[in-house]
């Protein structure tokens, strides 16, 4: 389960001594990824010293930078060594029905990402708690032709956080074309599992820590 999961701290109070905390717990627990804000991934780069992936959020929690800001926001992420971008796409474009103007902009940050490397992992994340369900579907085949690698379903920051009913929704029409990070409010063992067992491919969670614990204790029982 622990390569399931990444760890996150996107707090705006976070500090280097956090970030460097976060990042041994990586180590420790062999979680997949600590993702953290743009400005620490030089340091959790360093801190991780290849144990580990390193991911940011861009645009993140609410999508509405202009589409230039998150071309250049993606690009200076990859250039200060994140691995993975979990982006923020424009909710409020989508819902006012452009959605071939949302398409071009996650095309083009897609395109500007992998043309720096072809290993960066992308991600964009629809805020399923803003979404009705066909919205959710139609806006996951969205990030599926704009060459993302996952849809992810929420910030965390939203109206609410993952749900089994998101997975099951963008599996109907994804299939096994793209992955499905989920994110927001996951924090036992029951719900990791759950959400795996579902169809998701990975987790975010400040959790992850407690989740390997407590599946620990349910081990040694």
């Amino acid at each position: 389960m622990a390569s399931c999961l990444d760890l996150a701290n996107h707090h705006p109070e976070s500090t280097p001594e956090e970030i460097k905390d976060l990042c041994q717990k990586v180590r420790e627990y062999d979680f997949h990824a600590a993702f953290v804000n743009i400005c620490y991934v030089p340091l959790a780069k360093e801190s991780l010293g290849g144990k580990g992936a390193v991911g940011t959020v861009v645009s993140f929690p609410l999508g509405q930078d202009g589409k230039e800001v998150k071309i250049l926001a993606a690009a200076e992420a990859v250039k200060r060594g994140a691995d993975e971008l979990d982006v923020s796409a424009n909710v409020g474009l989508f819902k006012a029905g452009k959605s071939e103007e949302v398409l071009a902009e996650m095309r083009a940050i897609v395109e500007k990402v992998k043309g720096i490397s072809q290993l960066v992992v992308v991600k964009f994340i629809i805020e399923t708690g803003l979404l009705t369900d066909e919205e959710i579907k139609k806006f996951s085949l969205l990030v599926l032709r704009s060459g993302a690698d996952f849809v992810k379903t929420c910030s965390g920051m939203g109206p609410r956080g993952a749900s089994l009913r998101d997975v099951s929704l963008i599996r109907e029409v994804v299939a096994d074309k793209i992955k499905i990070k989920v994110a927001g409010g996951i924090d036992t063992v029951k719900e990791a599992e759950d959400f795996i067992a579902a169809g998701a491919d990975r987790i975010g969670t400040s959790k992850a820590v407690e989740i390997i614990e407590e599946k620990k204790s349910t081990l040694n029982v």
